[in-house]
Protein backbone atom coordinates (compact mmCIF):
# COMPACT_ATOMS: atom_id res chain seq x y z
CA UNK A 1 0.00 0.00 0.00
CA UNK A 2 1.34 3.74 -1.09
CA UNK A 3 2.42 5.43 1.65
CA UNK A 4 0.19 8.41 2.51
CA UNK A 5 0.47 11.43 4.67
CA UNK A 6 -2.59 13.08 6.44
CA UNK A 7 -3.03 16.83 6.98
CA UNK A 8 -5.01 17.90 9.77
CA UNK A 9 -6.17 21.32 10.03
CA UNK A 10 -8.82 21.53 12.84
CA UNK A 11 -8.44 18.33 15.59
CA UNK A 12 -7.08 17.69 18.98
CA UNK A 13 -3.80 17.82 17.37
CA UNK A 14 -2.99 19.78 14.02
CA UNK A 15 -0.43 18.76 12.10
CA UNK A 16 0.78 16.51 9.23
CA UNK A 17 0.77 13.14 9.84
CA UNK A 18 1.87 9.58 8.22
CA UNK A 19 -0.37 7.00 10.68
CA UNK A 20 -3.92 7.35 9.98
CA UNK A 21 -4.84 5.32 13.14
CA UNK A 22 -3.06 8.24 14.68
CA UNK A 23 -4.77 10.45 12.70
CA UNK A 24 -8.21 9.18 13.53
CA UNK A 25 -7.76 9.68 17.30
CA UNK A 26 -6.94 13.38 16.51
CA UNK A 27 -10.35 13.76 14.21
CA UNK A 28 -12.59 11.07 15.52
CA UNK A 29 -16.03 12.83 17.41
CA UNK A 30 -13.94 16.25 17.15
CA UNK A 31 -16.61 18.89 16.32
CA UNK A 32 -15.87 20.36 13.10
CA UNK A 33 -12.91 18.31 12.28
CA UNK A 34 -11.19 19.07 9.17
CA UNK A 35 -8.29 16.97 7.32
CA UNK A 36 -7.72 15.34 3.85
CA UNK A 37 -5.15 12.58 3.25
CA UNK A 38 -2.47 13.26 -0.06
CA UNK A 39 -0.31 10.82 -1.52
CA UNK A 40 2.87 12.89 -1.04
CA UNK A 41 4.56 15.02 1.44
CA UNK A 42 4.95 17.87 -0.69
CA UNK A 43 1.17 18.15 -1.37
CA UNK A 44 0.87 17.49 2.58
CA UNK A 45 2.93 20.68 3.50
CA UNK A 46 1.85 22.62 0.81
CA UNK A 47 -1.92 22.12 1.36
CA UNK A 48 -0.87 22.58 5.81
CA UNK A 49 0.57 25.90 4.85
CA UNK A 50 -1.86 27.71 3.22
CA UNK A 51 -5.19 25.96 5.35
CA UNK A 52 -7.80 26.02 2.65
CA UNK A 53 -11.24 26.06 3.32
CA UNK A 54 -13.00 23.06 2.00
CA UNK A 55 -16.27 24.08 3.42
CA UNK A 56 -18.38 20.31 4.00
CA UNK A 57 -15.72 18.24 1.58
CA UNK A 58 -13.53 18.13 4.48
CA UNK A 59 -12.47 15.15 5.03
CA UNK A 60 -10.26 11.81 3.91
CA UNK A 61 -12.29 11.35 0.90
CA UNK A 62 -12.47 15.17 0.29
CA UNK A 63 -11.03 16.27 -3.82
CA UNK A 64 -11.01 19.40 -3.90
CA UNK A 65 -7.58 21.35 -3.72
CA UNK A 66 -6.73 24.87 -2.96
CA UNK A 67 -6.96 26.91 -6.19
CA UNK A 68 -3.43 28.55 -7.68
CA UNK A 69 -4.95 32.02 -7.17
CA UNK A 70 -5.79 31.67 -4.01
CA UNK A 71 -1.86 30.09 -3.56
CA UNK A 72 -0.68 32.56 -4.87
CA UNK A 73 -2.46 35.82 -2.80
CA UNK A 74 -1.45 33.45 0.51
CA UNK A 75 2.17 33.20 -0.60
CA UNK A 76 2.47 37.41 -1.52
CA UNK A 77 0.77 38.09 1.61
CA UNK A 78 3.14 36.31 3.71
CA UNK A 79 6.35 37.57 1.74
CA UNK A 80 5.14 41.44 2.51
CA UNK A 81 6.60 41.05 5.59
CA UNK A 82 8.15 44.45 7.29
CA UNK A 83 11.45 43.46 9.45
CA UNK A 84 11.47 47.26 9.78
CA UNK A 85 8.51 47.20 11.63
CA UNK A 86 10.42 46.56 14.76
CA UNK A 87 13.86 46.51 16.38
CA UNK A 88 13.69 42.37 16.53
CA UNK A 89 12.28 40.18 14.58
CA UNK A 90 12.13 36.28 15.60
CA UNK A 91 11.21 33.63 13.28
CA UNK A 92 10.24 30.19 14.98
CA UNK A 93 9.70 26.75 13.67
CA UNK A 94 9.36 22.85 14.22
CA UNK A 95 9.77 19.80 12.60
CA UNK A 96 9.54 16.18 13.02
CA UNK A 97 10.41 13.10 10.95
CA UNK A 98 7.46 11.27 11.14
CA UNK A 99 5.12 12.87 12.53
CA UNK A 100 5.09 11.75 15.66
CA UNK A 101 8.18 10.88 15.65
CA UNK A 102 12.03 12.81 16.03
CA UNK A 103 11.59 16.24 16.71
CA UNK A 104 13.75 19.48 17.11
CA UNK A 105 13.48 22.93 17.36
CA UNK A 106 14.83 26.11 15.49
CA UNK A 107 14.68 29.81 15.78
CA UNK A 108 16.19 32.67 13.34
CA UNK A 109 16.40 36.22 14.94
CA UNK A 110 16.87 39.55 13.21
CA UNK A 111 17.92 42.96 15.01
CA UNK A 112 17.28 46.32 12.40
CA UNK A 113 16.48 43.75 9.81
CA UNK A 114 19.83 41.87 9.63
CA UNK A 115 20.43 38.59 10.65
CA UNK A 116 22.16 38.23 13.75
CA UNK A 117 21.36 34.40 15.86
CA UNK A 118 20.36 31.15 14.97
CA UNK A 119 19.50 28.66 17.25
CA UNK A 120 18.42 24.69 17.10
CA UNK A 121 17.88 21.92 19.52
CA UNK A 122 15.54 20.28 21.84
CA UNK A 123 15.69 17.35 20.10
CA UNK A 124 12.81 15.18 21.34
CA UNK A 125 13.01 11.00 19.89
CA UNK A 126 9.27 10.37 20.34
CA UNK A 127 8.49 14.11 20.11
CA UNK A 128 5.29 15.33 17.54
CA UNK A 129 5.54 18.71 14.96
CA UNK A 130 3.26 20.56 17.65
CA UNK A 131 5.64 19.91 20.34
CA UNK A 132 8.33 21.37 18.24
CA UNK A 133 6.28 24.26 17.09
CA UNK A 134 5.07 25.51 20.87
CA UNK A 135 8.98 24.75 21.95
CA UNK A 136 10.80 26.77 19.27
CA UNK A 137 7.74 29.40 20.15
CA UNK A 138 8.17 29.07 24.01
CA UNK A 139 12.55 29.99 23.29
CA UNK A 140 11.17 33.11 20.82
CA UNK A 141 9.51 34.28 24.20
CA UNK A 142 12.09 33.70 26.28
CA UNK A 143 14.29 36.15 23.91
CA UNK A 144 11.69 38.62 23.10
CA UNK A 145 10.97 39.22 27.04
CA UNK A 146 14.65 39.59 27.26
CA UNK A 147 15.02 42.09 24.11
CA UNK A 148 11.92 44.04 25.42
CA UNK A 149 13.33 44.73 29.01
CA UNK A 150 16.50 45.98 26.83
CA UNK A 151 13.87 48.74 25.62
CA UNK A 152 13.65 47.28 22.02
CA UNK A 153 10.31 46.51 19.84
CA UNK A 154 10.03 42.66 19.12
CA UNK A 155 7.49 40.52 16.60
CA UNK A 156 7.23 36.92 16.29
CA UNK A 157 6.67 35.32 13.62
CA UNK A 158 5.34 31.97 13.21
CA UNK A 159 4.44 29.42 10.51
CA UNK A 160 2.55 27.43 13.34
CA UNK A 161 -1.55 28.53 13.97
CA UNK A 162 -2.16 25.90 16.21
CA UNK A 163 1.26 27.07 18.77
CA UNK A 164 -0.03 31.00 18.27
CA UNK A 165 -3.40 30.15 18.87
CA UNK A 166 -2.63 27.97 22.02
CA UNK A 167 -0.49 30.88 23.65
CA UNK A 168 -2.48 33.90 22.84
CA UNK A 169 -5.96 32.65 22.53
CA UNK A 170 -6.95 29.20 23.61
CA UNK A 171 -5.37 29.24 26.63
CA UNK A 172 -7.22 32.19 28.46
CA UNK A 173 -10.44 29.61 27.71
CA UNK A 174 -8.51 26.66 29.04
CA UNK A 175 -7.19 27.99 32.17
CA UNK A 176 -10.64 29.30 33.36
CA UNK A 177 -11.49 25.20 32.99
CA UNK A 178 -9.05 24.33 34.95
CA UNK A 179 -6.76 23.53 31.93
CA UNK A 180 -8.72 21.22 30.60
CA UNK A 181 -11.15 20.84 27.25
CA UNK A 182 -15.02 20.82 27.99
CA UNK A 183 -15.42 18.40 25.16
CA UNK A 184 -11.72 16.42 24.21
CA UNK A 185 -10.71 16.20 28.05
CA UNK A 186 -6.72 16.37 28.84
CA UNK A 187 -4.44 19.52 26.49
CA UNK A 188 -1.44 18.06 24.79
CA UNK A 189 2.06 19.42 25.59
CA UNK A 190 0.33 21.27 28.53
CA UNK A 191 3.47 21.86 30.39
CA UNK A 192 4.95 23.91 27.84
CA UNK A 193 1.76 25.59 26.57
CA UNK A 194 1.30 26.90 30.56
CA UNK A 195 4.86 28.30 30.85
CA UNK A 196 4.77 30.04 27.07
CA UNK A 197 0.99 31.40 28.01
CA UNK A 198 2.30 32.84 31.65
CA UNK A 199 5.07 34.43 29.96
CA UNK A 200 3.64 35.50 27.17
CA UNK A 201 0.40 37.20 29.06
CA UNK A 202 3.23 39.32 30.87
CA UNK A 203 4.30 40.81 28.16
CA UNK A 204 1.51 40.96 25.41
CA UNK A 205 1.09 44.31 25.42
CA UNK A 206 4.29 45.20 23.72
CA UNK A 207 4.81 42.37 21.60
CA UNK A 208 3.54 41.36 18.30
CA UNK A 209 2.76 37.78 17.41
CA UNK A 210 2.41 37.02 13.59
CA UNK A 211 1.55 33.83 11.41
CA UNK A 212 3.46 33.47 8.42
CA UNK A 213 2.68 30.39 5.71
CA UNK A 214 5.81 28.28 5.66
CA UNK A 215 8.07 27.33 2.50
CA UNK A 216 7.48 30.31 0.21
CA UNK A 217 10.67 31.18 0.07
CA UNK A 218 10.73 33.48 3.65
CA UNK A 219 14.08 33.55 4.56
CA UNK A 220 13.47 33.85 8.41
CA UNK A 221 10.86 30.69 7.88
CA UNK A 222 13.57 28.75 5.95
CA UNK A 223 16.28 29.07 8.22
CA UNK A 224 14.20 28.54 11.27
CA UNK A 225 13.13 25.35 8.87
CA UNK A 226 16.52 24.28 8.24
CA UNK A 227 17.22 25.14 12.52
CA UNK A 228 14.62 22.66 13.15
CA UNK A 229 15.80 19.92 10.87
CA UNK A 230 19.64 20.22 11.95
CA UNK A 231 18.38 20.05 15.52
CA UNK A 232 17.29 16.37 14.28
CA UNK A 233 20.04 15.85 12.66
CA UNK A 234 22.20 16.83 15.61
CA UNK A 235 19.77 15.04 18.52
CA UNK A 236 20.91 17.72 21.28
CA UNK A 237 18.17 17.88 23.69
CA UNK A 238 19.39 21.39 24.69
CA UNK A 239 18.93 24.68 22.85
CA UNK A 240 21.97 25.75 21.12
CA UNK A 241 22.96 28.81 19.10
CA UNK A 242 24.54 27.92 15.95
CA UNK A 243 28.02 28.72 15.56
CA UNK A 244 29.36 31.83 13.50
CA UNK A 245 29.85 33.07 11.17
CA UNK A 246 26.57 32.62 9.34
CA UNK A 247 26.74 31.65 5.68
CA UNK A 248 23.33 32.09 4.06
CA UNK A 249 24.25 29.68 1.59
CA UNK A 250 25.25 27.18 4.09
CA UNK A 251 22.05 27.39 6.42
CA UNK A 252 19.96 27.39 3.01
CA UNK A 253 21.33 24.29 1.62
CA UNK A 254 20.93 22.35 4.66
CA UNK A 255 18.50 19.76 4.96
CA UNK A 256 14.56 21.32 4.43
CA UNK A 257 11.35 20.05 6.61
Amino acid sequence: MAKKYYVVWAGRETGIFTSWDYTKKQVDKFPQAKYKSFPTEAEAKAAFANAPSYGSNFGAGAKKTASASKTKTAAKASLDIDLTRCDVSIFTDGGCEPNPGKAGSGVAVYLNAELTELYYGLYNANGTNNSAELNALHQALLIADKSLKQGLSVQILSDSQYSINCITNWAYGWKTKGWKRKVAGDIKNLDIIQQSHELYDSIKDKLNILHVAAHVGIEGNELADRMSIYAIDQKDPTFCRYPEPIVLSEILSLRAG
